[in-house]
């Protein structure tokens, strides 16, 4: 890119559109994938809506501590640039590193082969059919990315609209669908607290549902009235998604019930099935595809800014740094995240379950540099006079720790319960070591 059309990031995100992008990372595969994991630590109704429930809690703790973070120190690089103030240069850098090379990347190509998975449904494209839709997907959505800021944030904001309104329209239909009535005996269930061992496992599952609010950070600098507005519209996307959670899973058990639930392979699947009739598999496969995209172009959108941000503070990835003026996007990061993303897709393709290595590979390294980036909040909180913050998180410092310690044990559970997906992704942002140590030994001479 030559200095012509160089810029930097214009304020042009409005508190709708960071919301969409919220929901459009966040809402994705899992609500169709994951319950059945749930109930299946649940002994009643009530205590497995309560898990999602407490999901939602959860993340709304790290959303009101990263709302304080981001309001305080808005950027473009959003977590990288906590970690660069709080902690210094190296680990700001390993985390984008690892963000490039593992936690954004491999989540456009977890949704990607989502994405490839659904569409092969419709029509199959042959022995590599998801890999190839998987493939074409990331071209199109880097592609439009490239093309412009407005234009993407304008497909994510239908996109999102349209899998909201889908999803809320299905959640309520089901509950005036004629249900049989073998679910209609939970009614008689009794309460009881879970064991630490099935909270605990279905909290797991429960949380990556969950995953990726934090990915607002990465537009604060690109927010209108950010400090003001950061903590609406983080409150706003979980408590929005933690309502469509709870309705679409209280519309699993008022169809299915419990029992039938905890065996469901295709729970979506199941559900329009009985809603819709024979055609619900082709409905539930359209929200599933819209999902994916959106989750995918939500992805690519935050995940291209942190790449531009370590371009644009370290000479040896000087390549990332480059804001297109005109079309107001980080062009050549976004270059790079698709060919990485490509490349995950390529060797996905040659494992026994392409989604789930995408999982393993990006856990470990996500909960880690969250469990850092939270911890971020105490060194700023002794950096700044408590007047200078333009948003204090509640019940300082009860709401950070709690947070820390959900992060803590899922970065546990994330190494303890993963595949050798886990340690890959482990081994490449490892790699990030000595590509620092050459950017400090050439400032040195």
């Amino acid at each position: 890119m030559d200095k012509k059309t160089a810029g930097h990031p214009l304020k042009t995100f409005n508190n709708l559109s960071v919301i969409a992008v919220i929901v459009g990372i966040v809402i994705g595969i899992g609500i169709f994938r994951l319950p059945p994991l749930v109930a299946q630590q649940a002994t009643s109704d009530l205590q497995f809506i309560s898990y999602w429930i407490a999901g939602g809690f959860i993340s709304l703790l790290g959303a009101l501590c990263y709302a304080e973070l981001a309001a305080l120190k808005p950027d473009t690089g959003g977590e990288y640039f906590f970690l660069n103030e709080a902690y210094g240069s190296f680990p700001a850098f390993i985390f984008s590193w690892g963000r490039m090379t593992v936690i954004q990347t491999g989540s456009i190509a977890l949704a990607a082969f989502i994405l490839g998975d659904y569409a092969t449904l419709l029509i199959d494209l042959g022995p590599y059919s998801s890999s190839i839709y998987a493939a074409v997907g990331i071209i199109l959505i880097t592609g439009l990315n490239l093309y412009g800021t407005a234009e993407s944030r304008g497909v994510q904001n239908i996109l999102a609209s349209a899998i909201v309104i889908l999803l809320i329209g299905l959640g309520i239909f089901s509950f005036f669908s004629n249900v049989p009535e073998e679910p209609a005996a939970a009614a008689n269930q009794v309460w009881s607290f879970p064991s630490v061992g099935a909270a605990g496992s279905a909290m797991i599952f429960v949380l990556l549902t969950y995953g990726g609010w934090n990915e607002a950070a990465y537009l604060s600098a690109e927010i209108k009235g950010v400090k003001k507005n950061m903590a609406t519209v983080l409150t706003a996307g979980i408590i929005l998604i933690t309502g469509i959670y709870v309705l679409v899973n209280s519309a699993y058990l008022h169809v299915l019930g419990l029992e039938a639930l905890q065996n469901a392979d295709t729970v979506g699947s199941n559900l329009t099935e009985k809603v819709l009739g024979p055609g619900g598999a082709i409905f539930v496969t359209v929200i599933v595809i819209l999902a994916s995209l959106s989750t995918t172009n939500a992805t690519v959108i935050t995940g291209a800014r942190t790449n531009y941000a370590l371009g644009r503070d370290f000479k040896v990835l000087r390549f990332l740094d480059g804001w297109h003026k005109k079309r107001n996007t980080p062009f050549n990061a976004l270059l790079v995240q698709g060919g990485i993303a490509l490349l995950l897709v390529v060797l996905g393709t040659f494992t026994e379950e392409a989604v789930a290595t995408m999982v393993d590979y990006t856990a470990p390294v996500f909960w880690l540099f969250l469990l850092l980036s939270t911890m971020s909040i105490f060194v700023f909180r002794n950096q700044h006079d408590i007047s200078e913050l333009p948003y204090k998180v509640p019940l300082y410092p009860v709401t950070p720790i709690l947070f820390l310690l959900a992060c803590g044990y899922m970065l546990y559970s994330s190494l303890a319960f993963t595949g050798p997906g886990a340690l890959f992704g482990v081994g490449i942002l490892c790699l990030g070591i000595p590509v620092v140590m050459v950017e400090y030994y050439r400032e040195k001479i």
